[in-house]
């Protein structure tokens, strides 16, 4: 229907009315009024009708294509948003001529009805933003990329971008004009400051590859020790071990210090490292008779043997006197255990053996002399690694009294009692 026959059925009714002999203003309001409510009438039947046709049609299409994009538009009720164009493009058309008796009222509710339009078209785009993440999230390639913090970046600039379109609808302002104003500027960088590092973090984080969607991290400073399932503009949010949430700030990723054990989890195994603290009185150079004992281990019995015989030849060259252990060159239980130790771990199939492994003396303390284990199991698996740690202890702490060393602990109260009773 073109504009022209619209504004004769307009004039006609309120041209009938006043051939009744109703009042011009009468007339005025009663025929505008009873063209609001045919108007509201048409709209919403259109609005019902236009939706119900373009949801459906989404649906059909959407169960018939092999791609997933449209099932999510549907889910992000973009055809839904879509359809209210069509409603409110009618009223926009006739609002003019509907409301020619009452031009002020006629400007407000053209002002009100691209308002709406911003606000529609804003919401039109965000349901494009969900459906294009949620799509990206099916791909193994993006699954642990943070598409949730470019979304967000996307979505301020697109209410931004609206908030001034519609400031300057109501005001008259150009949309230049209020770009140019300091004090808005100003208040945009207080309002947005946070964001604004957030979104420089989630760029730093994304091209550095400083953490992704999964990945295990440590943040004593906030609390945080476990896998990450968000990154958001704004924050990160990670899912403790003990089944609780940590939200951290994204920028603190970039200016503070955290621990990522990605490189564990994509390397050949875990690290073991770990001490026994050995009583440093039970350190003593070991006799003919206990190389004679310790000869019967399995995994050392070889080494003694080539041992004992380099250091024989070594004390016959240099005419040490073997009255005293002292003299000479001499093995001590702590060093005989050290390489026992050693052997053990590389006979440990549970260890990778093509990895660094190592058994080393740390500098005394006053709780004995550390034995350190280093070396990476093949498991790196929370449950498996605690396991094979504790079996490799388990065993070295049975093993020390066959070498005649003793594991240092502090005194009990039992032993204290002990003392006394003695």
């Amino acid at each position: 229907m073109n504009r022209a026959t619209l504004e004769t059925y307009f004039d006609w009714l309120n041209s009938y009315f006043i051939e009744l002999g109703m009042n011009q203003t009468l007339s005025l309001a009663l025929s505008t009024f009873i063209n609001c409510i045919l108007v509201a009438l048409l709209v919403t039947l259109l609005d019902i009708a236009t939706r119900k046709i373009i949801v459906t049609g989404f649906r059909v299409f959407s169960d018939k294509t092999k791609t997933t994009f449209d099932n999510f538009l549907v889910k992000s009720n973009f055809p839904r948003f879509v359809a209210h164009f069509v409603p409110v493009g009618v009223i926009w058309y006739v609002e003019p001529m509907l409301f020619k008796g009452y031009p002020s009222l006629s400007q407000f509710l053209l002002t009100t009805i691209d308002v709406y339009l911003v606000i529609l078209s804003v919401l039109v785009f965000r349901s494009i933003l969900r459906t294009t993440v949620n799509y990206l999230k099916t791909k193994d390639k993006y699954k642990d990329k943070p598409l949730e913090s470019y979304v967000q970046v996307l979505m301020i600039f697109a209410w931004g971008i609206g908030l001034f379109l519609i400031i300057s609808r109501l005001t008259g302002y150009q949309v230049k004009s209020l770009l140019t104003l300091g004090a808005a500027s100003a208040a945009l960088l207080l309002i947005f400051r946070d964001t604004i590092l957030g979104f420089v973090a989630s760029i730093q984080v994304t091209v550095n590859d400083i953490v992704r969607i999964g990945d295990w991290i440590t943040f004593s400073k906030y609390g945080a020790d476990g896998y990450v399932t968000e990154i958001n503009l704004a924050t990160v949010r990670v899912q403790n071990f003990d089944n609780t949430y940590t939200t951290i700030p994204t920028y603190s990723l970039t200016s503070d210090s955290f621990q990522n054990w990605r490189g564990m989890q994509e390397s050949d195994g875990r690290r073991i490292k770990r001490s026994l603290h050995i009583k440093q009185g039970s350190v003593a150079f070991v006799s003919e008779e206990d190389i004679s004992k310790l000869s019967q281990i399995e995994l050392i019995a070889t080494y003694l043997s080539d041992k004992e015989s380099e250091i024989s030849e070594f004390n016959k060259k240099s005419n040490a006197d073997r009255n005293l252990l002292i003299n000479g060159r001499n093995q001590t239980n702590l060093g005989v255990f050290r390489i026992y130790v050693e052997n053990y771990l590389k006979s440990l199939s549970e260890i990778n053996k093509g990895m660094f492994l190592m058994v080393r003396h740390l500098a005394p303390t006053a709780e004995g002399i550390p034995l350190e284990v280093y070396c990476f199991s093949k498991s790196k698996e929370w449950q498996e690694y605690e396991k094979i740690m504790s079996n490799i202890f388990d065993h070295l702490i049975a093993a020390t009294p066959y070498f005649n060393l003793e594991i240092f602990e502090k005194p009990s109260s039992k032993d204290v009692i002990g003392l006394g009773n003695n």
